[in-house]
């Protein structure tokens, strides 16, 4: 969320940046509006209510002295009438100022690349060679299959589409490599480990910034103010909601993995094949909480944690900086990971690192207090992902497999694994 003082002293560089970000200029006008009416039905409100208690003690003070206070007391009673209803209007305005504060993105960051789209994405660097093979490797929707470790079939049998059965040494890769990024992340990385509950609120959301914007993407429980969670990032960053850290306590990095549920409403029939775009995939979720002072050093040090786990398994990617119309709302810079797929002959994103600075805080109320005194501040917050399960998986399997349709398992997994290889029937 926008700092109001920012929306009112600002206005016309505040539009012109989320114009870059594809939002009506007049989003930010009708913000002035409201706010103009907001603040001088207040200010009336205000005059009402002296004016009530003037007159009230008018009264008090006629009666004692036996005088006729008729007048001072259909006075009072028009007044008494008419503040309600403009207390009713305030409210009215302040919903509806709040609700398209909720909806207004944030601002991008001065170094965030100009465009309306993925075209304008900006390559910063390339990490690792794509392997040539001397066979046409396959993708992981024919090679999982054919191992016998994916089953998509079964799983729409039992769920419906985009979902996924893991067998065997699938299930145990998906495993292994969840407990190998969280033990690299903790160990290495000095994250602390969280298990957070897999269900939140609607607080929790407004918080994070997937409401009220991004309902239809969400699976909501029926009959409660209840969601499945969509990535480990909606709770790991309101557990301090309405708090006030001491600075002490900061940077704080968290991270945890946890299943996540997207409805994907907004994506048309795209990625329909395999495990790049499921309704539940498991994710391993980094979360800093630090001040304004750090968080785009924080922002290079998230990024180059999630960077070792592709290094680490050997998989060759890309570091991409997001343009201005394709990052997330919340965002005011992202680096995108994205790794190379031969069986796609692409690259495809497995990690989005993102510093929103104080746009969820503010949202979510998340202050610190300064060492040196003063009033508390809001704190940065980012998050990223340490990596993204499924499409790990996708990754090590295509990128790993051999010419005998096996897959060769990274020297770091297989103390996970308890195998070197995934054969047919292994």
């Amino acid at each position: 969320m926008l700092s109001r003082d920012l929306l009112r002293d600002s206005p016309e560089r505040v539009s012109e940046l989320l114009e870059l970000r594809g939002e009506s200029p007049s989003a930010v006008a009708r913000w002035g509006e409201l706010d103009g009416q907001r603040r001088s039905t207040l200010t009336e409100l205000e005059a009402l209510k002296r004016q009530r208690n003037e007159a009230s003690k008018a009264i008090g003070e006629l009666k004692r002295e036996g005088k006729d206070a008729e007048a001072q007391i259909a006075e009072v009673a028009e007044l008494k009438r008419r503040i309600p209803e403009l207390e009713s209007e305030a409210t009215a305005i302040e919903t509806e100022l709040r609700d398209l504060e909720l909806r207004l993105p944030n601002l991008p960051h001065e170094s965030v690349p100009h465009g309306a789209d993925e075209s304008a994405n900006r390559v910063e660097r390339l990490i690792g060679e794509p392997r040539a093979f001397d066979f046409e490797p396959q993708a992981h929707w024919d090679l999982g299959p054919a191992l016998g470790i994916l089953d998509f079939e079964r799983a729409a049998k039992i769920t419906g589409a985009r979902f996924t059965a893991y067998f065997d040494l699938g299930a145990r890769l998906e495993r292994s490599l969840i407990n190998f990024m969280l033990d690299l992340h903790t160990s290495e990385h000095g994250y602390r480990e969280t298990l957070p509950p897999f269900i939140v609120n609607d607080d929790a959301l407004i918080g994070t910034g997937q409401l009220p914007k991004f309902g239809d993407d969400l699976f909501k429980l029926e009959g409660h103010r209840y969601y499945l969670v969509p990535t480990a990032e909606v709770p790991l960053t309101n557990l301090f909601r309405e708090e006030i850290l001491d600075e002490a306590e900061l940077p704080m990095r968290l991270t945890a993995f946890t299943p996540c549920f997207r409805a994907e409403a907004g994506s048309h029939g795209k990625d329909v094949r395999g495990l790049i775009r499921q309704h539940q995939f498991n994710k391993v979720e980094l979360v800093h909480l630090t001040t304004p002072e750090q968080s785009y050093e924080a922002l290079e040090q998230l990024t180059s944690h999630a960077e070792r786990v592709l290094e680490l398994l050997e998989l060759p990617y890309r570091v991409v900086t997001l343009s201005t119309g394709d990052m997330g709302v919340s965002a005011a810079k992202t680096y995108d990971l994205e790794v190379w797929l031969p069986g796609q002959d692409a690259y495809r994103e497995i990690s989005s690192c993102s510093n929103c600075e104080a746009y969820q805080a503010r949202r979510a109320n998340l202050r610190f207090r300064p060492s040196e005194g003063g009033k508390p501040r809001f704190l940065h917050t980012l998050n990223g992902s340490g990596l993204a399960i499924g499409r790990t998986l996708v990754a090590v399997l295509e990128n790993h497999q051999q010419s005998d349709g096996s897959v060769v398992i990274p020297e770091v997994l297989r103390p996970y694994m308890g195998a070197e290889r995934i054969e047919l029937h292994s």
